[in-house]
């Protein structure tokens, strides 16, 4: 207990000691994490509203995505560096790859959780099947949606570790070096900064999931 404690404040004196460093580091971390979810979101979604409405390509869809997830994160990290090199893009496109399963199973969940009944008293009013996707099901499936989005984000904030491998930088850099070099403050200052914005990002998430789940049925019911 007492070698914990010790390597807690070394670790906290070593973040307090190398700040610049940190903020770089955090910096290369949240934009590796957030591209890569920006550019996820847009892809599974889509794909996921692609599979709710054609039952016959849901299957391969969620192959593509199953597929992906199967995959080691090391091993996708390992797979972009002969293709793409070393740098910010592989790091970048693994991750990406990395963040699609879980957001598009939880849109086409949500998309087909929607009460049937909502949907055919939409389309007595005599909504389009674009009306009644945008204006009741998308409302509706948005906060499943957004938890889908919550557990990517969160995953990868642990998997962008790894891109500290080829060079994507990161707080990986600490963790990772660290531990070659039997540093244990800094392995300790690297992990607890991650352990800490994926606190911080879920908690964020959660409050505008929340939020959505207010807002996203009451909404509905007036389109409707």
């Amino acid at each position: 207990m007492a070698g914990v404690i010790s390597t807690s404040l070394s670790g906290i004196r070593y973040l307090l000691d190398n700040l610049p460093e940190f903020w770089q580091l955090l910096a290369e971390h949240l934009v590796l994490v957030v591209a890569s979810e920006i550019i996820a979101i847009s892809i599974a979604v889509p794909l996921g509203v692609i599979a709710a409405r054609h039952e016959k390509l849901k299957s391969p869809i969620l192959s593509v995505g199953n597929v992906a997830q199967t995959v080691p994160p090391l091993a996708i990290i390992a797979l972009m560096f002969p293709i793409l090199g070393l740098g910010f893009l592989p790091s970048f496109v693994a991750l990406f790859i990395y963040a699609l399963l879980p957001v598009l199973v939880n849109t086409i969940t949500g998309l087909e959780s929607v009460d049937e009944g909502t949907i055919d008293a939409a389309k007595g009013m005599g909504m389009t099947q674009n009306e009644r996707l945008t204006k009741i099901r998308f409302p509706l499936a948005l906060p499943i949606i957004f938890a889908g989005i919550r557990t990517s984000t969160v995953i990868n904030v642990g998997t962008a570790y790894l891109a500290f491998f080829i060079g994507g930088g990161g707080l990986g850099a600490w963790v990772i070096s660290g531990i070659n070099l039997f540093n244990m403050p800094q392995v300790f200052a690297g992990a607890i900064s991650g352990a800490v914005l994926a606190i911080s990002l879920d908690l964020l998430l959660a409050a505008v999931e929340s939020r959505l789940g207010n807002s996203g049925p009451a909404s509905a019911q007036v389109a409707a």
